[in-house]
């Protein structure tokens, strides 16, 4: 990791990172989009696995949100990597950095656990509430981190 990170600090896309202001601003702004798509698709689906709006089908509902979530998250992954890049060595010495990167880690592990598991459509009530109260508050925490990151 000490090999790593230098090198990764003198890459071409970590030189811009640095030095290209509207670069780095267009990139925090994809990754903020990123975040809105994946959050704000996420919060409805869990909102209804924990029965909100029940009469809602479920099925179709995810078929609407998921994608969206997964294009937020890929969005969001990429443009954070391009954010990190900009300091690797100052995000990778900061334990609120490595713990965004674990609760992020854990909400996609929830999510395949669902998605994987019995499945939407043949979980139980209460494993389909569980997984949206876990999705949910872990979501939050990685928000509240990616937050906290920018004043630490």
């Amino acid at each position: 990791m000490e090999a790593l990170l230098p090198w990764l600090a003198g890459t071409p896309p970590a030189e811009w990172m640095r030095l290209s202001r509207w670069g780095y601003a267009a990139v925090n702004t994809l990754h903020v989009l990123g975040i809105a798509l994946l959050v704000g698709a996420i919060t409805a689906l869990d909102l209804r696995l924990l029965g909100w709006r029940r009469r809602l089908p479920l099925v179709p509902l995810a078929r609407l949100l998921q994608p969206v979530a997964i294009g937020g998250l890929c969005l969001a992954l990429g443009a954070g990597l391009l954010l990190f890049l900009a300091d690797p060595s100052g995000y990778a010495a900061m334990p609120l950095f490595w713990l965004k990167l674990s609760l992020i880690s854990l909400a996609i592990a929830n999510a395949l656990a669902l998605s994987l598991g019995a499945g939407l459509a043949h979980a139980t009530p209460g494993r389909l509430a569980a997984a949206g109260g876990v999705s949910l508050g872990l979501w939050l925490a990685v928000v509240v981190c990616g937050r906290l990151l920018a004043f630490v």
